[in-house]
């Protein structure tokens, strides 16, 4: 490995059609974290079955704010399932936040969901329950496969867009239409 190193924080990435992990299939990740050491992110348009009032429901906290209720938990990844993450706007910030950017945070605290609850959240959020994780080097073998395409980061695909749709806008920032790509592509 060269003494190189470009690192995708803050940046998507998008699964390609022969990417076999259930896991992983047709999903939009956004990368949080990306040094030499591996990469952490979280995958945005996985709606899991649980909302947000069963999730505050077993937590024990009120929800004061009533659109919160059926508001979708994400499936983040497979990593740290059980653990809840909060990828936000940065108006809002807590102990244990991570500012990935000028206008995207991570945070994985009792205190912001309860903030979310009562409805004193960040402008624009998104509840997870896991996360993805690369060691080093496995990210950047990945991508040297074509497992992922990446691209930097759209806040409007983020945190605006229905998670049903995000696959597809993912792609059109990079000017692709997925369902033009065979799923053999570079196999023979």
């Amino acid at each position: 490995m060269n003494a190189y190193f470009d690192s995708f924080k803050n940046h998507f990435l998008i699964s390609m059609p022969h990417l076999d992990d259930p896991h992983f299939e047709h999903t939009v990740i956004y990368l949080c974290e990306h040094t030499k050491a591996g990469a952490m992110g979280i995958i945005i348009n996985r709606p899991s079955n649980v909302d947000f009032t069963e999730l505050a429901n077993h937590l024990g906290m009120p929800i004061c704010s009533p659109p919160l209720a059926a508001e979708p938990i994400y499936t983040g990844g497979p990593v740290e399932a059980e653990r809840g993450f909060i990828l936000h706007t940065t108006d809002k910030s807590w102990d244990r936040t991570l500012h990935v950017t000028d206008e995207v945070s991570l945070s994985a605290s009792l205190e912001a969901l309860e903030d979310i609850a009562q409805g004193n959240g960040p402008n624009a959020f998104r509840i997870t329950l896991g996360c993805a994780g690369w060691d080093a080097g496995q990210l950047e073998t990945e991508i040297a496969n074509n497992d992922w395409l990446v691209c930097e980061a759209d806040l409007d695909v983020l945190f605006h867009t229905p998670s049903d749709m995000q696959f597809t806008a993912a792609t059109r920032v990079l000017g692709i239409d997925m369902t033009r790509l065979s799923p053999d592509i570079g196999h023979g």
